[in-house]
């Protein structure tokens, strides 16, 4: 006898980062997790620890550039807690991108500590594509800044905006 098909059930995750700027190692996580989740909400965040090199303004309007093919992704900014922001967008889950082992043990602490605030808040943790997980947002800067070729590791609308700001000497 068929089993009959379980009701649907809407998964929203989101997906937080300063992401300054947003690289293709972001970008893929971004495309895969949106084939997994009916909704990926991208949270563009303060960082209180980190001096942006771009306003939280310019990555927002930046990263919707990059997923605009993307139907069922969008964009916000957000500052503050976590979990409350997930309260607010109805998110059941967490995205985050493990590179190495390293970023493992700082992951983990956050994803335990964000289940303490709000019971319900799972993480899951994806890995990027062999040719990206070793790019960091912090490593693109740097080589941007001291006028390497960068441009196979970001979205062609940060290219442009990266090399503007540092063409233009609009560095902070």
């Amino acid at each position: 006898m068929p089993q009959e098909k379980p009701p649907a059930v809407h998964k929203r995750v989101m997906y937080p980062g300063s992401f300054d700027p947003f690289t293709n190692g972001h970008l893929d996580l971004v495309e895969r997790a949106a084939a997994l989740f009916d909704e990926l909400i991208v949270a563009v965040a303060v960082n209180m620890e980190k001096t942006p090199l771009f306003t939280i303004e310019e990555r927002t309007e930046l990263i919707r550039q990059c997923v605009g093919h993307l139907p069922n992704v969008s964009v916000i900014m957000f500052q503050g807690l976590l979990v409350e922001a997930m309260t607010v967008f109805d998110a059941q889950a967490i995205l985050r991108g493990l590179r190495a082992f390293s970023d493992f043990e700082y992951e983990l602490q956050m994803a335990l500590m964000n289940r303490s605030l709000k019971e319900q808040c799972e993480t899951v943790f994806m890995m990027p594509n062999a040719k990206n997980s070793f790019v960091s947002s912090r490593m693109v800067k740097e080589v941007a800044m001291l006028r390497g070729d960068f441009a196979q590791y970001v979205p062609e609308p940060i290219f442009h905006a990266l090399k503007k700001k540092i063409d233009g000497g609009n560095l902070k």
